[in-house]
Formats: structure tokens, sequence, C-alpha cells
């Protein structure tokens, strides 16, 4: 299961249910995917295919909805 956060610019941002728990999310474009962590601070862990542009634009949309992912793993994975 990988419930949707949200979707923005052509991107979907995600969770694996069944993943470490250190708090982070997926994110998967046109162009391939990539992992951020939001702890302890928003930072890129993978990257498979996506530009640098898309990288920036990534991770602004991260930090704009850092509160929205927090409250989304929280709901999610209780606690």
């Amino acid at each position: 299961m990988s419930p949707t956060v949200f979707r923005e610019s052509g991107f979907r941002f995600y969770f694996f249910s069944r993943e470490e728990s250190r708090l982070h999310i997926h994110v998967h474009g046109q162009n391939g995917e990539a992992k951020y962590w939001i702890e302890p601070q928003v930072e890129l862990a993978q990257n498979y295919g996506l530009s640098e542009t898309e990288l920036n634009l990534v991770r602004k949309l991260v930090e704009e909805h850092e509160h929205d992912i927090r409250n989304a793993w929280s709901l999610h994975f209780g606690g």
C-alpha cells in the first residue's frame, strides 16, 4: 500500500506502508522518482532519473507541504 499525500506540478507524493520509520516522502514524476527525508531536515535521500531542475522544484514542494506531510505520516503510521 502506498497512500498518496498530494499531487502537484505533475508529481505524486506518497508513502510506502512498510518501510523504515524515519520520516520521509517518495515522489514520482514522468522522468523518474526520488525520496526526501523530512527529519531532521528536508534533504534528498535518493534520486532515480529526476533532473536538477525537477529536484529543485520537488524540494520546494516538499518544504511548502511539510506540515501536510507530517500530519499525513502521523495519521497513516500512528504517532
